[in-house]
């Protein structure tokens, strides 16, 4: 039963983010049919999958939401957007009730039955006042007989107080009527009353019992088929009883036809019936033959067409299936155990490229040949076996038309929000680990770069600003940026909260320097600490957790033109683009992202400052050199520094030379975890290995910016 459990949760989980974002972008004043309808189906689907696995606590709520939107999808209550917030609060209670079912935390049943009664007041008790008023059933209420007649397997198998359970959450029942059988059978009768229509009963009970053990039916149908004459179609005669005779006399055209004239009625029929206008009359020899053949087509016809109904419907179902059968749920673990052993493969293969390259290309042309198209193949299968894992970054963006509501209108400000690039796709891990720093980024922008509506109109923009999310590729990375069009960061501000804070800062900084004092812990330059922001926590976490997934991030902002965080990540986890360079006998593999350039340096750009470190000169700029060999201490190395090469790094705003022997070349590289195989070292973000069965490390950039402060001076 768990994997069923599990398909329901993840579709309740779909249907209550369509939900989400149909209720978002809905127009108030003039809503799309379309859209409530959709929504009304969500909130219906979970109620049915909720009812049928017994979450009476999901079907309660989603009952009493069911009917409002049943309501208010039929123009007979007005939305407003009161009830949108509680809709959207609404969604919130079920998602906490989906965790506690999945063992995530616990039910908030106070938060539950606030919402229920919210519900409850938006639809003014009309229901329950119908009801009493009219003696009847409330609107969109029937009342249903529910028949279980179980034989003695079913009766001994089933659990009849967990039903009951169940339907309970479906309406209320009542007059239930009881009935053992001799045989160990049971049968059961129920009056159902619901808003839930006999399919829906029906799909629910046949999840849990075959066809034949129940019925469920209207619980007029067995009065009206005796007391009504017209049997539900016709209204009843009125006045005294009429017999058949009499009606036959009065109308024998049935309403539908003139009257027969006067003239016998033999004659006619005889004269209509011999070709009823349209053909000459049979031949005596004519009509004994045709009563010979008539009876065989008579006969052999109504057999042709059961057979043909049958065939079109198993086509027509054939068809139907295809159509739904175009994607599969598969576990993210056994995607994770096929990218794995396509690491392994591609591994493999630059093992044979390595091999192979030692043979003579031009006695040995085969084996090129099959090399090469193993590389490819190899190639194009790692591709596509990445691209399982590649989820579009609009399940990410999706949240934040919810967010930006929430927080602006807790803020006093208005604000539109922009998606850009909602298809672009990214790993899965990605996705997952992207989802926090970006909301504590549309946060701050909200909170600290746009300004409230007032300050707007003085300044001459537009009352309502703007807040845009924007993905896209560049290169081998995903750009993601968070811009608004708000007052822009302050210089002056974030430099003097610097020095209050006891920082080493000056007012010859760039301002990229000064940008990225904000993602230093406990800085923050809001004047009143709000639930929003203002404590100083969470953009130092932005960074770090950026970092971790192998990205950076950057500002630029402008004043009173507003303010673009953007943030650099790999398309993936699981492969990375690097620079592998040699230094000794040991391989390195330096991330592309960080890497600006690389040069051979001359021994008069080198210079050592207060025998603390050195310094190289490019181009007017003086950047720290740190020496990859002194870092992880390998003594056989390149001795003379215009015998190595450079490479220049970028990270955290500033830029370093690293030192080594030798590049070896560019190439994507499978990242294993150093430190689930081994243990976490210093410097070192993984490892990989190189097609010579050689084990490279994969350096971590933003770790040797700290480790360069603490090296030693050069001997």
């Amino acid at each position: 039963m768990s994997q069923f459990h599990q398909v329901f949760f993840e579709e309740a989980a779909e249907h209550l983010g369509e939900m989400e974002s149909l209720l978002l972008a809905l127009d108030i004043q003039q809503p799309d049919d379309e859209a409530l309808n959709a929504i009304f189906r969500a909130a219906h689907s979970i109620k049915g999958g909720a009812g049928t696995f017994g979450f009476n606590d999901l079907t309660e709520v989603t009952h009493i939401l069911e009917n409002l939107l049943d309501r208010i999808r039929k123009h007979e209550l007005k939305l407003s957007s009161e009830m949108v917030d509680v809709f959207l609060q609404a969604g919130d209670v079920l998602k906490n009730l989906l965790a506690a079912h999945q063992g995530q935390g616990e039910a908030d049943d106070a938060a539950s039955q606030l919402i229920c009664d919210r519900l409850t007041a938006l639809s003014g008790g009309a229901d329950e006042a119908q009801e009493t008023a009219g003696g009847g059933l409330p609107e969109g209420e029937q009342r249903l007989r529910l028949t279980l007649k179980l034989d003695a397997v079913l009766a001994a198998g089933l659990d009849l107080d967990s039903l009951q359970e169940r339907l309970a959450g479906f309406g209320k029942l009542g007059s239930m009527s009881e009935q053992d059988e001799g045989d160990g059978g049971k049968t059961r009768e129920w009056v159902f009353t619901t808003a839930a229509s006999c399919q829906d009963l029906s799909e629910m009970l046949g999840f849990l019992l075959p066809e034949f053990a129940f019925t469920v039916e209207d619980f007029n149908a067995g009065l009206q088929d005796d007391a009504d004459g017209g049997f539900g179609f016709f209204p009843p005669l009125e006045g005294a009883a009429v017999s058949s005779n009499d009606v036959l006399e009065e109308d024998e055209g049935f309403g539908l036809f003139a009257p027969l004239p006067s003239a016998p009625v033999e004659a006619l029929v005889q004269e209509e019936s011999d070709g009823f206008g349209l053909f000459t009359p049979l031949s005596e020899a004519e009509q004994q033959a045709e009563a010979s053949i008539v009876p065989v087509a008579a006969v052999a016809a109504p057999a042709k067409v059961p057979a043909e109904k049958p065939a079109a419907a198993k086509a027509a179902a054939a068809g139907a299936v295809a159509q739904e059968s175009t994607s599969i749920r598969v576990g993210v673990e056994k995607v994770d155990q096929i990218i794995n052993l396509v690491g392994e493969l591609v591994i493999t293969q630059a093992m044979l490229a390595q091999i192979a390259g030692q043979f003579d290309p031009v006695l040995h042309e085969r084996l090129y040949n099959g090399v090469a198209l193993l590389e490819r193949n190899t190639r194009e299968l790692q591709e596509a076996a990445m691209s399982i894992r590649m989820m579009p970054i609009s399940f990410v963006f999706s949240r934040f038309p919810r967010v930006v509501r929430d927080v602006a209108a807790k803020l006093g400000k208005k604000v539109d929000l922009v998606t850009i690039g909602e298809n672009t796709e990214m790993d899965k891990g990605l996705i997952e680990k992207l989802a926090d720093p970006l909301t504590h980024l549309v946060r701050n922008s909200l909170d600290h770069g746009i300004e409230t509506s007032e300050a707007r109109l003085a300044k001459g923009k537009p009352e309502r600003g703007t807040l845009t999310l924007k993905a896209f590729h560049q290169g081998g990375n995903i750009m993601i940026q968070v811009s608004d069009d708000g007052g822009g960061l302050s210089r002056e501000r974030i430099l003097a909260k610097a020095r209050s804070n006891g920082m080493t800062v000056s007012d010859s900084m760039t301002d990229q320097e000064v940008w990225s004092l904000i993602f230093e812990a406990g800085f923050s330059t809001a004047e009143v600490v709000t639930d929003v922001s203002g404590r100083g926590v969470g953009m130092d976490v932005v960074r770090r957790n950026i970092q971790g997934m192998g990205g950076r991030i950057d500002i630029e902002s402008a004043r009173d033109q507003g303010t673009t965080m953007s943030i650099r990540l790999p398309l993936t986890l699981a492969i990375l683009d690097g620079m592998s360079v040699s230094v000794g006998p040991e391989v390195f593999v330096i991330p592309l992202t960080f890497i600006v350039e690389s040069l051979q340096p001359r021994m008069e750009d080198i210079n050592t400052v207060a025998g603390r470190g050195e310094l190289i000169h490019v181009r007017g700029e003086y950047l720290p050199l740190v020496c990859l060999h002194r870092v992880f201490n390998i003594e056989d190395h390149v001795a003379s520094y215009d015998r190595g090469l450079v490479i220049i790094l970028e990270a955290d705003g500033g830029k370093l030379a690293l030192f080594v022997d030798d590049l070896l070349g560019q190439q994507q590289v499978v990242i294993k975890s150093l430190e689930s195989n081994y243990r976490k070292v210093a410097g070192i973000s993984g490892a990989t290995i190189m097609g010579d069965g050689r084990v490279a490390l994969i350096i971590d950039v933003e770790a040797l910016f700290k480790l360069s402060q603490q090296q030693p001076a050069a001997a």
